[in-house]
């Protein structure tokens, strides 16, 4: 056999099995398969030592009959020997007689780095096999616990999961998809799971078998890794394994419209699936705390009304989601709503109007109509909060009651909102400042902050991820609870888990139904059949002023005529886009009925 061919062979097989190995590792699916980086290089080494032996034996057992089986054979064992440490090293020298110093040279360096790595790969591979065994049997033992499995083991599942099981002890924590690597954080994470007596699979989400868990136990599953599209696409393919186990519950991290869709489209069975939106579920989660605040905090009118001066600096993400969100929850009787909103790209507005179009529309926004939607934003856009102009922008909003700031880095939040609170100061006002800061370390050495002469800045900072990624937050929330509550007024829970149309319009209803209870709306805290017909008509018009905001919040336009057949939620045009006196006795009634306990 030709020494030359056999030795360019083995180093092409192993050239490209480091190749694929490289590729595999960057790859967007580069982990939980079979075909692992280490198991491709592991293959390469192996087909490449095989590859080297066969001329050695070949001349060793030329002489006898069977030569090529013997010849193959003899090189597959040897090569196993030599990842188990067992290889007789002077027979496989002695064997190499090329005819060529050089190349017999560099067959005897070849196989002798061989000689090591195989070793070091075989110590690998059992670490490897081992850990997963030894997961799998933990998992075994709690075969009849509550299971919450997560897709990925990172700082926001490592929070939720901890959360969890420390409202839960009895409960197993699983964390997939997790491999070791030498870098710190990596190392932190899997110690901090450990602590927590968590799970960990090498294994990607979708390859263990949790089917074989005891049918009545729950199984939570969270697809919550970085990359949303591979959230949506692993939370469809568990759909399709698990819709027909009950008491199963997905929870699907995206904000992305295409994961709407596709979930919505989705047959999902018995399985009960949420989206979990992390920017709009914050700003719910700030409303359903503390939104009453808003309306505490409102300035007197002189014809006794309030005033509720919103001030929103950044009209990003989080920026757009809670303008959106204070356009209609601040719709109350009794309180009039301005929003003023600065952005850096000059665009903001446009892009907002776009967004939003009937909201802005020049016959609601500034507007006062009986019985409608009643408020006034405004968008700055291309204003840098480092200038000056920003600045004398601000010293014109001197009855300024709330501030939001959201710039998208944490240190600029915190920066602007302290120079916020500079130039309040300097207005002698004191509005409620919330600041976005993700940092949970960072959240909390800033909480209670002081200038040097201990004045407090009395900043609130909000959005860190422990806070954040909790079971009251995420999950079993009260607030979900009390939206599914008014969801089965008028609908089945079916289709309050199947649409996130019924199930944001739902959350929605009960954060404004909390707040209309904390401003005292006459009839808010009754139940329907206690309310006399007066509050009624109060708690219909102000449920239907809130729904209009609301709608136009989402997208939503008049769709130019009040039959029922003009509906078109794919066009976002919607009938009963009109103030309350114009609908039928039916959706009164409706407005009336979900707008009470």
């Amino acid at each position: 056999m030709d020494w030359l061919l056999s030795f360019s062979i083995s180093l092409l097989v192993l050239t490209a099995a480091i190749i694929f190995a490289v590729i595999a590792s960057v790859g967007k699916y580069k982990r939980g398969r079979v075909l692992t980086p280490f198991n491709i290089v592991f293959g390469g080494v192996f087909i490449s030592v095989v590859i080297c032996l066969l001329p050695i034996y070949n001349g060793i057992l030329s002489d006898t009959t069977d030569s090529i089986l013997k010849t193959v054979a003899f090189s597959l064992h040897n090569t196993l020997q030599v990842f188990t440490i067992n290889a007789d090293r002077d027979i496989i020298m002695e064997g190499i007689t090329c005819s060529q110093q050089w190349l017999s040279a560099a067959y005897s360096a070849y196989l002798s780095v061989a000689f090591l790595i195989a070793p070091v790969l075989t110590f690998g591979f059992l670490i490897s096999f081992f850990k997963n065994v030894t997961a799998f049997l933990n998992y075994l033992l709690h075969y009849f616990s509550d299971v919450y499995v997560f897709s990925e083991l990172n700082e926001k599942s490592l929070s939720l999961g901890a959360d969890i099981k420390k409202n839960h002890s009895k409960a197993l924590i699983v964390y997939t998809d997790v491999f070791e690597n030498n870098d710190g954080i990596s190392c932190e994470l899997v110690e901090r799971a450990g602590e927590i007596r968590a799970i960990c699979f090498k294994k990607d989400i979708l390859a263990i078998n949790f089917k074989s868990h005891h049918h009545k136990a729950p199984i939570v599953f969270f697809t919550i890794g970085k990359d949303e599209t591979e959230n949506t696409d692993q939370a469809l393919k568990l759909i399709r394994l698990y819709k027909d186990r009950a008491d199963t519950r997905l929870f699907v991290f995206s904000s992305r419209i295409d994961g709407e869709l596709l979930l919505t489209k989705a047959d999902k069975g018995k399985l009960k699936v949420r989206r979990v939106n992390e920017v709009r579920s914050l700003v719910n989660r700030i409303l359903y705390e503390q939104g009453a605040e808003l309306f505490a905090n409102a300035r007197e009118m002189p014809n006794g009304d309030k005033k509720i001066s919103a001030l929103i600096i950044g009209v990003g993400r989080h920026g757009t989601e809670m303008l959106k969100a204070l356009s209609w929850y601040c719709q109350m009787d009794g309180y009039h709503l301005e929003i003023n909103a600065f952005d850096l790209d000059e665009k903001a507005e446009d892009r907002f109007n776009a967004l939003a179009p009937e909201l802005m529309s020049e016959k609601y926004n500034g507007v006062i109509l009986p019985e409608e939607a009643e408020y006034t934003i405004r968008i700055h856009s291309g204003f840098d909060v480092t200038t000056k102009s920003f600045a004398d922008e601000i010293a014109k909003l001197s009855d300024t009651t709330y501030v939001f700031v959201s710039l998208g880095s944490d240190t600029v939040n915190i920066e602007t909102a302290v120079m916020l609170r500079m130039l309040f100061e300097r207005m002698k006002i004191k509005p409620v400042i919330q600041s976005v800061v993700s940092g949970t370390d960072e959240k909390n050495a800033l909480n209670g902050i002081t200038n040097y002469r201990g004045q407090p800045y009395d900043i609130e900072f909000i959005g860190d991820t422990r806070s954040f990624y909790s079971e009251a937050v995420i999950m079993n929330s009260q607030l979900e609870a009390d939206a599914l509550s008014r969801h089965l007024k008028w609908g089945s829970e079916e289709e309050f888990w199947q649409y996130e149309y019924n199930y944001n319009s739902s959350v929605a209803s009960a954060l404004h139904m909390k707040a209309r209870i904390a401003c005292g709306i006459p009839g808010a805290a009754k139940n329907e059949e206690d309310l006399t017909e007066e509050e009624k008509k109060i708690i219909g018009v102000l449920e239907h002023r809130r729904w209009n905001a609301y709608m136009r919040s989402e997208g939503y336009i008049f769709s130019g005529s009040s039959e029922k057949s003009s509906r078109n939620d794919l066009a976002k045009m919607h009938h009963d886009l009109v103030d309350y006196s114009s609908l039928d006795e039916t959706e009164k009634r409706k407005d009336s009925s979900v707008g009470t306990k």
